[in-house]
Order: structure tokens, then C-alpha cells, then sequence
């Protein structure tokens, strides 16, 4: 096979792949958008088990296609984060042909840390940061007294997706920190001596991120930024034991 045929073997075997996870995110986004309530419902949950079933409580949308965008939205988000490790898998059958043995071994650990991670992060911001921060803005509710009037939070369903998607997003971003570094230590760019001298610019910039990705309250700002130099310390201490293998 010459050289010109061999590039567009490989063309129409990656446009095949990418093919494939096309037609699975279409796919989950159908099943997705026929349950969007339930799956919305699911990400109240936080908020709901802190307003504790008080009567008159709920969520608003103030224009006339929002909801439904809202559900869209919500479906593409749901068969993004379902299709991930799928899109993985598709991205591994198209490499892994033109991999060494060795290559490959070294390969497995990050494509399945990838997904895991990223869920990770995406389970923390469930169970952890948005019961929290729901609880922090609930707490500039007034009541109704003599003298001044009652302030109540009515969130919208956009907005309040929109913060979810937000926060899910970034930290599950953030948690594939691991993941980078040790490409970059196994690539060799980097190395376990460069990111302990780095460290205190890496603590700052995920001050930096954390305070850019998350809503302006404490908690959430500690509850990204934390977990960051947790992940840079891990990936300092997996360099080490990389860098003896090799």
C-alpha cells in the first residue's frame, strides 16, 4: 500500500469512528430528551431536600420556550457525559492499530483514568458542593416582618441548569489534572523534580481557576481549588514511581 493510500485508509476509518460516536450521542440524547424531567428532577435534588417540601416552593421560567430549550440543553449534556467513555473507546480502536505492545500497556491506565476522573469530579459537585452552596444562598432569604418585605429565592430553570452544567463541567475538568501530567512526564516534557519546584505556581493558578469557574461564594472556591493540589500532589508522587519504572 503506498503512502497516499495508506492516509486515506486511515481518513475513512477515523471518519468512520467519529461516525460511530456521533450516532451514540444521538442516540442517548433521544432517550435522554424522553426522560429530561426526571434527569432535571434529579439534579433539584439537592436544593429540594434543603427546602424540605415547603408548600408554594418550586421553579419558574419566564419565556415561553425556555423550558423546552432547557430540556434540549439538558439532553445534550446528559448524552455528553454518558457517550464519554464510549467516544473513548471509539478514539482507542482507531490508535491502538498503529501501537507498539508496550505502547499500548502504557496507553490503558489514562484512557480508562480519563472517564473515571472526569466522574469524579462530577459526583463531588453532586454530593458534596451543591449542598453546600445551595444551603450558603438560601441563606440570604428574608422573611416577611413588620417594617420590610419577605425575600424568597424563585429560581428559573435555565439558570439554575446553566450553574449545575457549569460547576459539572469544571470540576470534572479539573479533575483530569492527573491525567496531563502524566502524559507530560511520561512524553517526557515534563518530570516529578519539575512539578514539586512548580508547586507554588500550580497552588496559585488553582486559586486562580477556581475562582474564575465557580460562584462567588467561599465554599465553592476551597471545594475546586483544594481538590487541585490534591491531584497536583498525587501527580508529583505518580511521576516518582513513572519515572523509576521507566
Amino acid at each position: 500500500m503506498s503512502d497516499k493510500q495508506d492516509i486515506f485508509f486511515h481518513l475513512r476509518e477515523l471518519r468512520r469512528r467519529f461516525f460511530y460516536a456521533l450516532v451514540l450521542f444521538f442516540v442517548i440524547f433521544l432517550i435522554a430528551f424522553f426522560y429530561a424531567k426526571e434527569i432535571f428532577n434529579v439534579l433539584m435534588r439537592p436544593l429540594t431536600l434543603l427546602l424540605g417540601g415547603e408548600v408554594g416552593r418550586g421553579m419558574i421560567y419566564t419565556a415561553m420556550q425556555e423550558q423546552f430549550l432547557t430540556e434540549i440543553k439538558l439532553s445534550m449534556f446528559t448524552a455528553l457525559l454518558i457517550a464519554l467513555p464510549l467516544m473513548c473507546i471509539q478514539v482507542w480502536i482507531f490508535v491502538a492499530p498503529g501501537l507498539y505492545r508496550k505502547e499500548k500497556a502504557a496507553m490503558w491506565p489514562f484512557l480508562l483514568a480519563t472517564p473515571l476522573l472526569f466522574y469524579l469530579g462530577a459526583s463531588f459537585v453532586y454530593f458534596v458542593v451543591l449542598p453546600v452552596a445551595w444551603k450558603f444562598f438560601l441563606g440570604f432569604e428574608q422573611a416577611r416582618e413588620a417594617g420590610h418585605l419577605a425575600i424568597r429565592l424563585e429560581p428559573k430553570v435555565g439558570e439554575y441548569l446553566s450553574l449545575v452544567m457549569r460547576l459539572i463541567l469544571a470540576f470534572g475538568i479539573c479533575f483530569e489534572l492527573p491525567v496531563l501530567l502524566m502524559l507530560l512526564v511520561r512524553v517526557g516534557i515534563t518530570s516529578a523534580e519539575a512539578l514539586r519546584k512548580k508547586r507554588r505556581y500550580a497552588i496559585l493558578i488553582a486559586v486562580i481557576v477556581a475562582a474564575v469557574l465557580t460562584p462567588p461564594d467561599p465554599f465553592s472556591q476551597i471545594a475546586l481549588a483544594l481538590p487541585i493540589i490534591l491531584l497536583y500532589e498525587a501527580s508529583i508522587w505518580g511521576a516518582h514511581l513513572m519515572m523509576g519504572k521507566k
